[in-house]
């Protein structure tokens, strides 16, 4: 698992082990963490002062704005209805379409939460651990459960 000749790296970026990455075609801001076993796709914009846990998944299509926290095992996904296939034979990019999803200034993602596309997690805001986002997330606002339900603001 590579750190592609692509990736963007900012200033002082900590990746704890290099070996045990997948990086490719994404942006990494100034003194941001990156765990072991992490994947960051191409088209991921990561702010300044980051941290992303081990073992997250951060596909095509995720923005997280500066001092995000992002917690073990947290995965998004970029398509609201995926297939293998279109046609009968296996699907390529032109195939589908990625939906965009922002996690913004200061918010933090639980552990095992599921952040699903199309959503913005507002600054601030707090994910529980295991919690599966299918809606916007208010700014300051705090949700948890499956589904994420808001416990505060």
């Amino acid at each position: 698992m590579p750190i592609s000749s692509n990736v963007a790296l900012g200033e002082r970026v900590q990746i704890f082990h290099p070996d045990l990455v997948n990086l490719y075609g994404c942006r990494i801001g100034d003194d941001t963490k990156i765990g072991t076993f992490v994947e960051i796709q191409k088209g991921v914009e990561i702010g300044a002062r980051c941290k992303v846990s081990s073992h997250s998944f951060l596909c095509e299509g995720v923005t997280l704005e500066d001092e995000v926290f992002i917690g073990h095992g947290v995965m998004f996904t970029n398509d609201k209805v995926p297939r293998a296939t279109a046609g009968g034979a296996l699907q390529t990019e032109a195939d589908w379409q990625v939906i965009p999803t922002r996690v913004c200034h200061g918010a933090s993602i639980g552990s095992g939460a599921a952040i699903l596309c199309g959503i913005t997690i507002g600054a601030g805001a707090v994910i529980g651990a295991g919690a599966v986002v299918t809606h916007d997330v208010p700014p300051a606002a705090t949700v948890a459960g499956v589904p994420a339900r808001l416990l505060s603001h």
